[in-house]
């Protein structure tokens, strides 16, 4: 193993031991070369007459560019689009996301968090927790109506094995215990549990109420304190969006300090958050495992995660960094989304009161909603798939076929006076298959 790594190592297990043993073995052999990047870091504060070290062009002192490329972005400078970012992601980015998770996120005040990592939007962040924390053959906990390309990101590349529970009771209410249950029988088995938390989820679109969201977090702290290694990781992509009856900040916070056999990681992004999905501007945090500050742990994961993103994209694209730090430096950035957050609440709410105030019933019901893009039909008579295509090819309406009795419904992308239509259509679509 390169002595570096093992430095690292080293001093997580100064702060934590656990969290050492966490790590899947990539993640133990990760580290953040001394290379190009930290001789061109010694060369950019000491190299006074020439820097021959980084691999870019500059002009005039300035980073190079074509007039035909900055043309349409002249409002920004020029080094804040051409050069590479840090593998970590621009530092003035990360230092003001992290001053809007706090902000946004009550309970994770008073708790010790990492500066939050960039990442190249949520997906790249779940396939560096694959990367760092699974095995082959480690569980993977969630809901059964999880997003598809979880299995990919985690069983297929990592070959861990993903365990699902029950998502809802009959009664309409997310299911607590049967996610502390999995997460027990898992446990019998390994004593190392990894457990994804995607709320508001994809594809039901639901976020937990205050109440589940504590029964959660206090169940997989006892989990924890039993002796069992808990890698929790809140999938947040869609932050923000809660339109009724549930908690409105991240259980990361519930989660972070709380147990020193419990990693908390939190992946957020302005993805979904901002509305710029083509930026793929993304955020991994760590929280400590206790209530200090944990330097040395939070400061060798982060290392560790640089290494990773070194040695697979080398670093994320620094316009669309300089393009959301601009967004929540402006003075109307809260007022902004305020105004697209009503939009998509009415939309939400739309659709509720069509579903409860049209007679479908006997066709399909609906799982609980209440935030996010998307909502769930279950669909009584007919095959999902069969009626997905049916619905596309006879009334060109598209929808996602997620298994053989759910369909599920993107609302972000539905005006709030197409709702009705929609519905009455796949209503008929069922009844045309019936």
């Amino acid at each position: 193993m390169n002595p570096i790594a093992v430095e690292l190592n080293e001093l997580i297990k100064k702060d934590n031991p656990k969290v050492y043993e966490m790590l899947s073995d990539l993640g133990k052999s990760l580290f953040m070369p001394k290379g190009i990047l930290t001789q061109s870091a010694e060369a950019k504060e000491k190299a006074y007459k020439f820097n021959a070290t980084i691999g870019t062009a500059t002009e005039n002192g300035k980073p190079m560019y074509l007039d035909c490329i900055y043309e349409g972005l002249k409002a920004f400078d020029p080094k804040d689009l051409f050069p590479y970012a840090p593998a970590t992601g621009k530092p003035e980015l990360r230092a003001k996301w992290k001053e809007k998770m706090l902000k946004e996120n009550p309970a994770m005040n008073g708790k010790y968090i990492s500066t939050p990592i960039v990442t190249n939007a949520l997906t790249h962040g779940l396939s560096i927790v694959a990367d760092m924390f699974m095995d082959n053959g480690d569980y993977v906990v969630m809901p059964d109506m999880f997003w598809g390309n979880y299995r990919l990101t985690f069983s297929v590349r990592r070959g861990a094995e993903i365990s699902t529970f029950n998502t809802f009771t009959d009664d309409g209410k997310f299911d607590v215990n049967a996610l502390l249950e999995k997460v027990k029988e898992c446990a019998k088995i390994k004593d190392k549990v990894i457990i994804i938390l995607n709320f508001p989820n994809n594809p039901a679109g639901y976020m937990p109420t205050v109440d589940e969201g504590k029964a959660i977090a206090d169940g997989l702290i006892e989990i924890a304190n039993s002796g069992t290694k808990l890698v929790v990781v809140t999938d947040d992509a869609y932050f923000g969006l809660f339109y009724e009856d549930s908690m409105t900040e991240s259980l990361f916070g519930y989660l972070a300090g709380e147990s020193d056999n419990l990693l908390a990681v939190k992946l957020d992004g302005a993805t979904k958050e901002e509305y710029v999905w083509g930026f793929r501007v993304g955020f991994i945090t760590f929280g400590s495992t206790n209530n200090t500050p944990q330097a040395n742990l939070l400061g060798a994961l982060e290392k560790k995660v640089a290494g990773l993103i070194r040695g697979t994209i080398s670093n994320c694209p620094h316009p669309s960094q300089t393009f959301v730090l601009k967004a929540l430096e402006h003075p109307n950035f809260y007022a902004d989304k305020q105004k697209k957050y009503e939009i998509m609440k009415a939309r939400g709410l739309k659709v509720k009161e069509v579903l409860n105030n049209s007679d479908y019933s006997d066709e399909f019901t609906y799982y609980p909603f209440n935030s996010g893009y998307f909502m769930c039909l279950k669909l009584k008579n007919v095959d999902a798939e069969t009626l997905r295509v049916h619905l596309l090819e006879k009334y060109g309406v598209g929808t996602i076929s997620v298994n053989k009795s759910d369909l599920r419904i993107a609302f972000s992308c539905i005006e709030v006076e197409q709702v009705q239509e929609l519905f009455d259509i796949i209503y008929k679509g069922c009844k045309d298959l019936a």
